[in-house]
């Protein structure tokens, strides 16, 4: 008999599941404090929370016999899911139970924003009759914008289609099949900007997505044009819009996150009178809150039971002294992932690892799936995890080649990874040094040696004289600090790489003055951090 402990309240659905399958007793104590939960952890198998309950590393470690933590919701922000990977237990969540209420929650806002309704409801709720004040847009005819078109993106484009709206589509990972299947125009991301007439965003809250709607991207709108964001506060510069909505180039918002929860009560952008807003209500449903709460207990049952389950967030499948040694290899693959996502251009088709020297005697599929996870990162966020990557790439179209050769060059292990998209191909290498280092030893055939760790510039440029005291100078004017320098050539005055370890993140306006640089090429912001999770 399993023992499941419930901390934070879920929907008597999830709790049904558990109680109904036989060998599961489940008891429900919720408010607990840190120390009457650690003085009880003890006695149960697995324990399911949702976003109240901290499950610190010494709750983890008071769990003496516990096997599994599900986190009935998408974020496990909450959870110290390296101090449970540590102990070998599995920590699971519900990433699809939400997915019909926050695409209806997106249209709720759209057909609110195109409307007006919340003003025309409060007007007469006011003893008013004021119909011209609150003249509406149809939707028929119109240009949506989806940014990220994973599952909720997805389910927003199908329902634009009932209202014969046109459907402009951008995802990194989107493949040329899949938008044809679902009638969409897939298109860059500058493109959806320019042509939609609606804009709404479904990406995760990433260093890459922060901001990703600022300044410069609403001056490239339409006049009139309209945002949704039931996504993630921070996507969009909160200033930058509302700076467009009091000069007139974006006609209304409508908000449902914020970058700051809950915000300001005097804030200017909720007060705005072009403004709808929600308390983030993209999952509040009953539905959905059932469907997270079943959804976490049905994977949870399987996990005890040790049957094959889903949407786990760590790799403790693993046998310890296997894991001990991948290890570095999961880490070093992970970054290498990272790094690569962020130099290549393009749409992501294929991926191509070659795994060679001591590595070859070792299960590698692992290693392969954090490389996934690293490559899909930056775009995909929390959605992507050490489980779900290689389902995610395939269900993208992206076509993954593992191999293994004998002969490791001048290194007793070496990862090679090369993306290819629809404009370029670009490789990284990497190896393991000393005592179990990740090394960057190779960006697109030029020799390196970087440790892959924080924030880099990476420039393809011309060999010339000066280059590095220009874009140093620039640097240092701009307070930013460089730790360390790699160049790579492969003949003087020909094509060469530089990668600039800086202690910082590079503003865009400082990335767009080196890319102005006589002899720049390209210019590029790396960050390569990775959650410690394994």
């Amino acid at each position: 008999m399993y023992k499941v402990l419930v901390s934070d309240p879920i929907s008597e659905k999830g709790l049904a599941k558990l109680r109904e399958a036989g060998d599961v007793e489940v008891d429900v104590r919720t408010g607990l404090s840190p120390q009457e939960l650690a003085a009880i952890i003890g006695e149960y198998d697995a324990l399911i929370v949702r976003s109240q309950t901290k499950v610190t590393a010494e709750l983890i470690n008071a769990g003496r016999r516990l096997k599994v933590i599900g986190r009935a919701g998408v974020g496990v922000d909450n959870i110290d899911v390296a101090a449970a990977t540590s102990r070998g237990i599995i920590v699971l969540n519900a990433p699809e139970g939400n997915t019909i209420s926050a695409a209806e929650h997106t249209w709720a806002m759209l057909l609110a924003l195109a409307r007006q309704i919340p003003d025309a409801c409060a007007s007469l709720k006011a003893g008013q009759w004021d119909r011209k004040r609150f003249l509406g847009v149809e939707l028929a005819g119109k240009v949506l914008g989806v940014i990220g078109f994973g599952r909720i993106g997805s389910e927003v484009a199908r329902r634009a289609q009932g209202f014969r709206m046109h459907v402009l589509a951008y995802d990194p990972f989107l493949s040329l099949e899949r938008a044809e299947a679902m009638g969409v125009e897939m298109v860059e991301l500058e493109e959806l900007f320019r042509r939609s007439d609606f804009i709404t965003v479904h990406t995760p809250m990433t260093p890459e997505t922060r901001h990703l709607i600022g300044e410069r991207q609403l001056a490239m709108m339409k006049d009139g044009v309209r945002i949704v964001n039931v996504a993630r506060g921070g996507i969009i510069d909160e200033a930058a819009l509302l700076a467009a909505l009091e000069s007139g180039k974006v006609a209304g918002a409508a908000l449902d996150v914020f970058e700051e929860e809950p915000p300001p009560a005097s804030s200017p952008l909720i007060r705005h009178p072009r403004v709808v807003v929600t308390p983030h209500l993209g999952a509040s449903t009953v539905e959905a809150q059932e469907n997270v709460a079943v959804d976490v207990a049905e994977e949870l049952l399987k996990a005890l039971r040790g049957e094959a389950f889903k949407n786990a967030v760590n790799l403790p499948s693993l046998r310890p002294e296997m894991l001990a040694k991948l290890r570095p290899y999961l880490d070093l693959g992970e970054r290498l992932g990272l790094f690569l996502s962020q130099l290549v251009s393009g749409r992501l088709h294929e991926v191509e690892i070659a795994y060679a020297g001591a590595l070859t005697e070792l299960e590698v599929t692992p290693v392969t799936t954090a490389i996934l996870k690293g490559l899909l990162t930056p775009v995909l966020g929390d959605e992507v995890n050490v489980v779900n990557a290689p389902w995610l790439a395939k269900e993208r179209g992206i076509r993954v080649a593992e191999t293994k050769v004998a002969n490791g060059e001048d290194y007793r292990n070496l990862i090679s990874v090369q993306a290819a998209t629809d404009r370029e191909k670009v490789q990284v290498r990497g190896a393991i040094f000393g005592k179990n280092e990740p090394r960057l030893v190779q960006v697109d055939g030029y020799d390196v040696d970087v440790s892959p760790e924080g924030y880099f510039l990476v420039t393809r440029h011309l060999d010339k004289p000066g280059m590095i005291g220009r874009v140093g100078t620039i640097l240092g004017e701009a307070g930013v600090n460089i730790a360390a320098m790699q160049v790579g050539r492969r003949e003087m005055g020909g094509r060469a790489i530089m990668l600039l370890a800086v202690d910082s993140a590079i503003p865009a306006e400082v990335l767009e003055r080196i890319a102005r640089v006589e002899g720049i090429q390209e210019a590029r912001l790396v960050h390569v951090a990775v959650d410690g999770s394994r």
